[in-house]
């Protein structure tokens, strides 16, 4: 056996301030430049989203030695339609960013799976120890729920006004990814810690096989 232990997973409110902390700035600041910069609000507001989403990445290399994968997903993702809104001045781009996101997700998810190396396993593997049927039925449920959330970001930037659009990165995307985590808690809780192999019939003692 070796003694090395894996590293303990972060604390929770840190993981919070670096998942969710720049898309709050991103809301706080645009309700704040509004009010006295209306038609600058959402390109000043996106600069701070791209500055707190490079901070974040700069703090989980620093803190941890590392950058999680979906973090650099979302910081390259913040980078690109961010700029393009900067350079561009078109909000549109911003707004495209969450679309894409999901929909990058639900296709990375849907072909791991079929390619037998579920990236969702990958990603919380080191968090929870669960039957490979079971991972799997986790990933394509995470993936029906991005496509999900990808076509509710096109229907509220389609019909509604940007403030609607950004205060719902609060008010509706936060609670509905929380809300679908928990109704997948209980599954998760009722299989972690087995395995195919741990669910196999153990043998009597004493009982030999046969060949």
């Amino acid at each position: 056996m070796t003694d090395e232990k894996p590293a303990p997973p972060s604390p929770p409110m840190s993981q919070l301030l670096v998942d969710l902390g720049p898309v709050a700035i991103f809301v706080v600041a645009y309700n704040l430049l509004q009010k006295s910069q209306p038609d600058k609000a959402v390109y000043l507001a996106t600069g701070l989203f791209i500055v707190a989403t490079l901070a974040a990445i700069i703090y989980c290399r620093l803190s941890r030695g590392k950058i999680p994968p979906v973090l650099i997903v979302t910081g390259v993702l913040v980078v690109i339609f961010g700029g393009l809104t900067l350079a561009l001045h078109n909000q549109t781009f911003i707004q495209l960013k969450p679309t894409v996101l999901y929909l990058f997700y639900a296709v990375a998810i849907g072909v791991s799976v079929l390619i037998r190396q579920n990236i969702w396993k990958l990603f919380f593997g080191h968090v929870f120890v669960l039957p490979d049927r079971i991972w799997t039925i986790l990933a394509l449920r995470w993936a029906v729920f991005f496509v999900f959330m990808g076509l509710l970001n096109e229907y509220i930037r389609n019909t509604q006004t940007l403030q609607f659009w950004v205060n719902s990165r609060i008010f509706i995307v936060f609670p509905l990814i929380f809300l679908f985590a928990a109704l997948n808690a209980p599954i998760t809780l009722k299989y972690s810690g087995h395995s195919e192999e741990a669910s196999a019939e153990p043998k009597p003692a004493g009982e030999t096989q046969t060949p």
